[in-house]
């Protein structure tokens, strides 16, 4: 399925081994993986496109496990969440019955289970069947869909403990400011300024410059401890999100690595970490964003932008939703490749 501006393969937890070990195996010879195009297997040779969700039924909804499956290593990670990925998972609940549905629309009670945060997507049902055709456009994907609704509960801290997990709204690290935020995804938010560039350079360009990689990651090994997430040398978080002034009337204008490789738009919940973070007083983006469109505000990246609403409670986040679309791509059997 197609979830948000992510695509990824979408299972019955039954289906798949429990041990987690014979699990990831499996995923990595189904993804194609470790190859830099996959070729040998179904994954999109792209972080974006190298995604599993893995879904079953509970006492009011469903349990969703994300794992990313990294392209070019052989490696599983189950330390993130997925925004993106997670508007396919009220879709692919009603498809597979694991929740009741009705005509109108059905709201679905996921459990983030790399978190163990709650949230609600709204899916639209016509006579019995998920309807994935509508009006509804998010930037990264081209043409319209039917609209998958989502609001989060309890994302602040899921993964460091806290929103703010240093209690700081800006730090100092490796001689950087920065701010060091979580709601529902870690993420290291840095001004494009302080690493000598614009903030509007295209991910393929930021990619090349093997100096401004460099500078990242060591940025991001130096705030993994400080965030509560220990040694994070071979994990897919904190992600680094560099902020510039906006140019088409959002709130700020971003360009996000995973950790890597530098995202086509932004992660769902890394959207929202960031528009916290503009909503917070004190925060790296102070002088940079333009926060007048709160609670809803557009987060701009390279291919648009995406919208967040956001509720703010004395730096306590009470809401954050977003809007997302999905689409069944196919179904059916896939075959791993033997074991190399």
């Amino acid at each position: 399925m197609r979830g948000g501006t992510s695509k990824g393969v979408y299972f019955l937890a039954e289906e798949l081994p429990h041990d987690p070990l014979e699990r990831d195996d499996i995923l990595l010879r189904i993804m194609g993986s470790p190859d830099v195009r996959q070729i040998d297997g179904i994954g999109g040779a792209h972080p974006l496109t190298s995604k599993v969700a893995i879904v079953s039924a509970n006492e009011s909804g469903v349990d969703y496990l994300f794992l990313q499956v990294v392209v070019d290593e052989a490696r599983v990670s189950t330390q993130q969440n997925c925004g993106n990925i997670l508007a396919g998972v009220g879709p692919f609940a009603v498809e597979r019955e694991l929740v009741p549905s009705r005509d109108g629309h059905t709201t679905v009670p996921i459990r983030m289970m790399n978190t163990g945060g709650v949230a609600t997507a709204t899916v639209q049902i016509e006579d019995g069947a998920v309807v994935y055709d509508g009006r509804t456009r998010i930037d990264g994907v081209p043409g319209t869909a039917a609209p998958v609704i989502i609001d989060f509960d309890d994302t602040a801290g899921s993964s460091c403990g806290a929103l703010l997990p240093t209690g700081n709204a800006t730090d100092l690290v490796e001689g950087i400011p920065v701010t060091l935020i979580d709601n529902g995804m870690p993420v290291i938010v840095v001004a494009a300024s302080e690493l000598g560039i614009s903030g509007g350079e295209s991910p393929e360009e930021l990619e090349a410059s093997t100096e401004l990689r460099r500078v990242l990651e060591r940025l991001r090994r130096a705030a993994g401890p400080v965030m509560r997430l220990g040694d994070v040398s071979e994990t897919t978080v904190p992600k680094i999100t560099i902020v510039s002034k906006p140019v088409s009337g959002g709130a700020v204008r971003t360009r996000t690595f995973i950790p890597h490789r530098c995202h086509t738009s932004i992660g769902v919940l890394g959207a929202a970490s960031v528009a916290v973070a503009v909503a917070l007083p004190g925060t790296v983006t102070d002088d940079i964003a333009r926060s007048a469109g709160l609670p809803r505000m557009a987060i701009e990246h390279p291919t648009g932008s995406l919208e967040v609403e956001v509720e703010l409670d004395e730096a306590q986040v009470v809401r954050t939703a977003v809007v997302r679309t999905a689409r069944k791509l196919f179904d059916g059997r896939v075959f791993a490749r033997p074991s190399l």
